[in-house]
């Protein structure tokens, strides 16, 4: 579910070439004097709301990780030397969803300050350089260094380099930056796309749906109609009186997710805090589990019965519309012992995605809509009622086929708080064979070879349970390569349960996304294209962007997409974030449109430079379509979830290109 609920509530992006540069970080510099040869420098940084800048401490991991925030001076032991370490504030600290790892980060506005001691009594100026990376919630931009010149007077500026330094191949390095780019008039921006909450809200009517089925509730939809239609004094009031308990069903289960609104409200982050706190996790895993020995028969989950009969008994005397509401509290209570377990799934899954309260009003909205809708029509048409199916042992089939599938799901649960705590107990090949054990028993137990304490004396298996049976095989067998360290090993129609594909018991050696041969040098692979009469694809990406990885994982995975890149394309990927020093000879200063200098001394900052030059965009990922001549070949894209539109962003891609 987490998986659904993830990708209904995911921006499909199609960016614009022109206005896309984002600049969500302004930095200020100041000096202050503290004894006659001592001085305190700060840097303070003012961030748009919902980026994050990350602390100068480096993750210990050798996987995607933030770009930690790194001070440099040009001090020497004859000018002057540093005080201790570069201070910062305490910060937030807690588990990121999107690194999959905790970390450390600044957000609104944070001020870092070193101290320093002259030693050149002489000594007029500081320099001071930062380097530093930004990201919000669905994308990190390029890294970024900024150079200041602080005088001891107290005054500071951002040094935008010495234009008199510029030699003729700096210049030339500069000019190579730039490409021609033809067509963009022929690509005009395309309108960002949301998805709706109405798969999320469809999503919460099927499991109300399949609530109705359980032994709980089933058995309550004529016993209700019939005491309405017949109780009320004539049958027009009857009616009105059922419908009216149907809706407060759906009201009183759409009310129960307002308490996580004002959560969200106080605080945007505390949902994903919950989903991600490993203690919280444990426990949902625990109680996943009592819910699944629950519908297994072993004991019974009910709440305590002096509550239901306080209810009904609230509802017999008042009567009217009062009283209905109460009947309706009455029968959610009565029946938590089945939905709750459902309810459980869709509220874990809701606070496990972006968007959780506003996904849980939607979810829960359907599914007391699912359980409202037989009351009201049943109620409007009793002669239904005769067509209904007669309780009996499908019932508890029902309710321990939930069983199973409350199995699988807490050991998701599970899964997120070995993640988060970096146990190793869970991986990836774990947790898949743990899913086919849970689906072999389920078949089994379909098939009549499993047997539980409720269950009724062995039958002829039903049309319905034989099929359900096979397809839990198939199942299965779709679930077995999973097991394996071969490209088929990428569950993609699961992406998001299971851990990631790195997190493996099977060592993963580097290489370019999913094998495919990607240059990692522009003009590299624009002399191929040429060789080759191939058009290009420009992938901006980066080593810590995790949407890239997502991209590569899940849409490049399709078949004919990783067809269509391995031979149709040339594929360019440009990491903006490569720290890895250029050759002294390709390093240059580059002269920014605004008259400033910038120093190109590392690979991504020369990409990122690129990319932000002819595209007027610094946001990862970013994939751009190119013929060798430098003709556009179809809008630019960003991150697209979606595996058809992408796909169809190729092809049109390659029809362009075949035109030319």
């Amino acid at each position: 579910m987490r998986y659904y609920l993830l990708l209904l509530t995911t921006f499909l992006f199609s960016v614009t070439l022109f206005s896309q540069t984002l600049d969500p970080i302004s930095w200020k510099a100041n000096i202050e004097k503290e004894t006659e040869d001592t001085y305190i420098l700060y840097f303070k940084a003012t961030l748009d709301k919902g980026w994050h800048l990350y602390s100068q401490k480096e993750a210990e991991t050798d996987e995607i990780a933030p770009t930690p925030t790194e001070f440099t001076f040009n001090t020497t032991p004859e000018t002057y030397i540093l005080v201790g370490e570069t201070v910062e504030p305490k910060g937030i600290e807690k588990y990121d969803n999107i690194f999959e790892m905790d970390v450390k980060y600044f957000e609104d506005e944070v001020t870092f300050f070193q101290k320093i001691k002259r030693i050149d009594k002489n000594l007029k100026t500081v320099s001071a350089e930062v380097f530093f990376s930004v990201c919000d919630d669905e994308k990190c931009l390029a890294p970024e260094v900024l150079t200041f010149d602080l005088k001891l007077s107290g005054e500071a500026k951002e040094n935008k380099g010495d234009r008199s330094s510029i030699t003729t191949d700096d210049e030339n390095k500069s000019e190579a930056l730039y490409i021609d780019i033809k067509g963009k008039e022929k690509y005009p921006s395309e309108e960002v796309k949301e998805k709706s909450y109405l798969n999320i809200f469809i999503l919460g009517f099927l499991g109300g749906l399949i609530a109705l089925l359980t032994p709980c509730v089933f058995p309550m939809i004529p016993l209700t109609v019939s005491f309405f239609t017949k109780s009320a004094k004539d049958r027009k009031k009857g009616t009105f009186n059922a419908i009216l308990y149907g809706f407060f069903i759906f009201a009183i289960y759409v009310l129960l997710s307002l308490p996580f609104h004002i959560l969200d409200s106080v605080d945007p982050e505390i949902l994903n805090n919950i989903s991600t706190n490993v203690t919280l996790n444990i426990i949902f895993f625990v109680i996943f589990i009592v819910f699944a020995m629950s519908f297994f028969g072993y004991f019974e989950i009910t709440l305590p019965a002096s509550w239901s009969n306080s209810l009904d008994s609230k509802a017999t005397s008042i009567g009217g519309v009062v009283g209905v509401f109460f009947m309706a509290l009455t029968l959610a209570l009565v029946s938590f012992s089945c939905t709750g377990p459902i309810l459980g799934s869709l509220l874990g899954g809701s606070l496990s995605s972006d968007g959780g309260a506003m996904q849980l009003s939607f979810g829960m909205g359907g599914f007391g809509l699912a359980l409202a809708l037989p009351f009201g029509l049943f109620a409007l048409f009793p002669n239904w009622l005769n067509s209904l199916p007669k309780s009996g042992g499908w019932l508890n089939s029902v309710k321990v086929v939930l069983g199973f599938i409350e199995l699988a799901l807490a050991f998701k649960f599970l899964s997120n708080a070995d993640l988060v705590a970096h146990w190793g107990i869970l991986k990836r090949e774990i947790f898949i064979g743990i899913w086919i054990v849970i689906g072999i028993g389920l078949t089994l137990y379909l098939f009549g070879k499993l047997r539980f304490p409720h269950d009724s004396p062995s039958q002829k298996l039903s049309i319905g349970r034989q099929i359900l049976a096979i397809l839990t095989l198939v199942f299965v067998m779709y679930l077995l390569p999973g097991l394996t360290n071969t490209k088929y090993a990428n569950l993609k129609l699961l992406s998001g349960f299971p851990p990631p594909l790195f997190y493996s018991i099977y060592e993963k050696e580097a290489h370019g996304p999913l094998g495919l041969n990607a240059y990692t040098d522009f003009e590299e692979g624009v002399k191929a294209a040429k060789a080759q009469s191939k058009p290009i694809m420009i992938d901006f990406t980066g080593w810590a962007c995790v949407n890239c990885r997502k991209m590569e994982e899940q849409v490049w995975s399709h078949p004919e997409i990783i067809d269509i890149l391995k031979n149709e394309y040339i594929l360019i990927s440009l990491y903006v974030d490569d720290r890895k020093a250029l050759e002294e000879r390709d390093q240059f200063k580059f002269l920014k449109p605004d008259g400033g200098v910038k120093n190109i001394k590392t690979i991504g900052v020369k990409w990122a430079t690129f990319q932000t030059l002819n595209f007027q965009n610094n946001s990862q990922p970013y994939y751009v379509l190119l013929d060798a001549e430098m003709n556009l070949l179809n809008y630019t894209t960003a991150y697209t979830p979606d595996t058809s539109e992408y796909l169809d962003w190729l092809k049109k891609g390659l029809q362009n290109y075949t035109k030319r």
